[in-house]
């Protein structure tokens, strides 16, 4: 029989975090060990999280009295760069305790281990810090991998996320009446998830995020550059093979539209415009940012790391 695992999120207020509860609500072999959220302090979970009917309550927790928690794992669901006291309060307590980061703190921190599992689970060696990869950075790794090897310069990612990507704190990002019939570019070089996707795909690769109206849902249009030149079947038939049996990942013929990934797991990989030559190849991706964006990768990993099948509370 398994036994149940106990499970701690910090920075329960956000749009990720209450995705997260729901999951592992519905989860047979996780459950929720405590809810901390400085905002929401207080109140029932299930107040703000239809999914959930448990008895818990936000609770306001300092770094000392999560690690005092003990739960076998904590997700942290804060701002980047708010996790390193916390987690050395927990590395000091309870060591063996499971964490799982979706900021990106630890994501260019060689000792935690990078779980993007359709492309990293194999290198999965047993380590309690986990870093989830970012929403952006899911979309263009699984868009780029098939043709890494073949490619002749650095990919171009031209990123639309729905507003709840850029968080619940109110800034011009999330603000729906400015972004009505508007298309907002922002951090168009640098930013952390081209760092993030250059760091782990091993090339140089130039990102242009956006955020559009909608609320959640990431578009992800890339532009490769092959050395040899390719016809639209084989490169279809490249990424078809390298996602066979991977239940997450759904290959389809045209480009695929946000609005079809909304509320769900999977991530879309289509379009595979080939243009004169042969050379250039334009793939787009979609996922849901804070579902396989964030909260269902990051139960993927919980799951792997418990000993749990990966797809257990998110493939029925």
């Amino acid at each position: 029989m398994t036994s149940i695992h106990s499970v701690g999120i910090v920075g329960a207020r956000g749009h990720t975090g209450a995705e997260l509860i729901a999951l592992i609500a519905g989860h047979p072999h996780l459950e929720l060990a405590f809810v901390s959220s400085r905002e929401l302090a207080g109140q029932p979970v299930a107040d703000h999280v239809a999914a959930y009917a448990g008895t818990l309550r936000y609770e306001r927790l300092d770094h000392d009295a999560v690690a005092a928690k003990r739960a076998d794992a904590v997700v942290l669901a804060l701002p980047n760069g708010k996790s390193g006291e916390l987690v050395a309060a927990i590395d000091a307590a309870a060591p063996q305790t499971l964490i799982v980061d979706l900021s990106a703190d630890h994501r260019f921190d060689a000792a935690w281990y990078y779980g993007l599992p359709e492309l990293t689970r194999a290198r999965y060696r047993g380590e309690r810090r986990i870093a989830n990869p970012g929403c952006y950075a899911t979309a263009m790794q699984l868009a780029i991998a098939p043709l890494l090897e073949e490619l002749a310069g650095p990919p171009q990612c031209f990123g639309v996320s729905g507003y709840s990507g850029a968080g619940t704190t109110p800034s011009d990002r999330n603000d729906p009446d400015k972004l009505r019939d508007n298309l907002m570019p922002y951090a168009l070089v640098d930013h952390v998830h081209e760092r993030e996707v250059s760091r782990q795909l091993g090339v140089p690769v130039e990102f242009m995020p956006h955020v559009a109206p909608h609320f959640r849902g990431i578009t992800m249009t890339v532009n490769l550059w092959l050395r040899e030149p390719t016809t639209r079947e084989a490169i279809r038939a490249r990424y078809a093979e390298r996602y066979s049996g991977e239940p997450l990942l759904r290959v389809v013929d045209e480009a695929p539209w946000v609005s079809a990934i909304a509320h769900r797991h999977e991530v879309q990989i289509g379009g595979f415009a080939v243009a004169p030559g042969g050379r250039r190849v334009v793939v787009v991706a979609t996922l849901d940012n804070l579902l396989k964006g964030a909260a269902t990768q990051a139960l993927q990993n919980l799951n792997q790391a418990l000993g749990l099948d990966e797809f257990e509370g998110i493939v029925r």
